[in-house]
């Protein structure tokens, strides 16, 4: 009996997959064995003609029914990558999606803005990525990370400590920590929920089924978490010296997010920033005008 290559179980595997219905099912087979074996891929690359080794098939077979049941693929290696950098992900925590390092970009953009060492926080923090990039990007800040979830602030402590990442973590609903602190803002960054309600159950099945409810529902309009926050804004935010807030917002939603801000923490400036297709992904808002927010 012919015995199989690494190729031929790659190729069943990602028929498999494109049965199931997976996007990019070759990608999906090829990264599940990567994990498996501990290889880079060149390194699979260079050995598709290889045999395939019989004690990996159990273990591979396993993790691609998991895969074909649309478990997220991060949830199963145990990963993402966010802004060059690894994070570990795991079930109730939020993966962190490419567009919110444009949420990242644009407040490092701004550092500029401040002097001295101001604090930042980040709002539902989840795996942790907005707050421990902020934090090795902008060393001179103190940063501070909020979420409601245990599980997820576990996994955010677990990536600042593996990342050397000086972050302080609290536990609570959005702003509620840092106004029993009494604590003042410089800079203050959330990607929060921003799902309607009604349009959760329409999401794609790895989504729906399998990221965190808390980490998706914003409320009837999508909008509420962002109510909430900003009519906190001038308890929070510093009210001496520059302040900037910045937003994460979902489709439709840039405008609306940035009259709140306008209406509700006067009198600060807004801009909306697009994302790779054209679509108004952060909202931007400060106090005290510099010519580059233009």
């Amino acid at each position: 009996m012919t015995k199989e290559t690494i190729r031929d179980v790659i190729l069943r595997a990602s028929r498999f997959l494109e049965d199931k219905g997976i996007r990019h099912p070759r990608l999906n087979a090829e990264v599940l064995l990567q994990h498996v074996l501990g290889w880079e891929k060149y390194q699979l690359l260079a050995e598709m003609h290889m045999e395939f080794p019989e004690e990996s098939r159990e273990t591979y077979e396993r993790l691609i029914k998991r895969r074909g049941s649309h478990e997220p693929l991060q949830y199963i290696v145990g990963h993402q990558e966010f802004f060059g950098r690894d994070f570990i992900v795991r079930k109730g925590v939020l993966i962190p999606r490419p567009e919110t390092e444009i949420l990242v970009e644009e407040v490092c953009k701004r550092k500029e803005m401040f002097t001295g060492h101001p604090v930042i926080v980040d709002v539902g923090t989840g795996s942790g990525a907005i707050a421990v990039t902020l934090a090795l990007e902008w060393p001179e800040a103190k940063v501070l990370a909020i979420d409601l979830s245990k599980d997820a602030l576990l996994v955010a402590q677990e990536n600042a400590a593996r990342l050397r990442a000086s972050v302080s973590f609290l536990q609570g609903n959005l702003l509620e920590p840092i106004l029993r602190k009494g604590q003042r803002v410089d800079v203050l960054v959330s990607n929060p929920p921003y799902i309607p309600s009604e349009d959760v159950q329409h999401l794609d099945e790895e989504v729906r089924c399998y990221e965190p409810l808390l980490a998706l529902d914003g409320g009837e309009d999508g909008l509420s978490p962002y109510r909430m926050m900003v009519t906190q804004l001038p308890l929070v935010m510093r009210e001496e010296g520059p302040a900037l807030v910045a937003f994460e917002v979902g489709i439709h939603q840039a405008e609306a997010v940035a009259r709140l801000i306008e209406q509700g923490w006067p009198p600060a400036k807004t801009t909306i920033i697009p994302d790779w297709q054209g679509i108004g992904r952060v909202v931007i808002g400060w106090r005290e005008s510099i010519n580059w927010f233009c």
